[in-house]
């Protein structure tokens, strides 16, 4: 009996959030997670949807605004997420990190950011 206490303490010391670590995504994981899915969030306060496309084109979308066409790509040297739409003049990184089953984008502009996964193409909210 102390026995099965002894490890249903480890296994529940195991899976507290205090020993929960963020991790950094590697490139191919963030090319798995991204690749034909739609990304939801909130941007600047104002929520959004972002398809990534297997052909290197995503679609941001937000409600009552006109939809975004960019690129996206993945840096397999800095395992990060890369973009650039119409107006810039450069690629812009993120990192694409995991805490607690929440994804993050992570730059050094902006605080970390959360973000959900959704299967394919969902640009409308069902």
């Amino acid at each position: 009996m102390l026995r099965r206490t002894a490890l249903i303490l480890i296994a529940a010391l195991a899976a507290s959030p205090v020993l929960a670590q963020s991790v950094k995504l590697k490139a191919h994981e963030i090319d798995a997670l991204l690749t034909g899915n739609t990304v939801v969030g909130t941007w600047d306060g104002a929520p959004y949807r972002q398809f990534f496309a297997s052909d290197g084109s995503t679609i941001y979308a937000q409600e009552n605004a006109r939809s975004t066409l960019g690129q996206w790509r993945i840096d397999p040297d800095r395992d990060e997420y890369q973009s650039i739409w119409p107006r810039d003049a450069e690629w812009e990184g993120w990192f694409v990190m995991e805490y607690l089953g929440t994804y993050f984008w992570v730059s050094k502009k902006t605080p970390p950011t959360p973000f959900a996964v959704v299967e394919g193409e969902q640009l409308v909210a069902q």
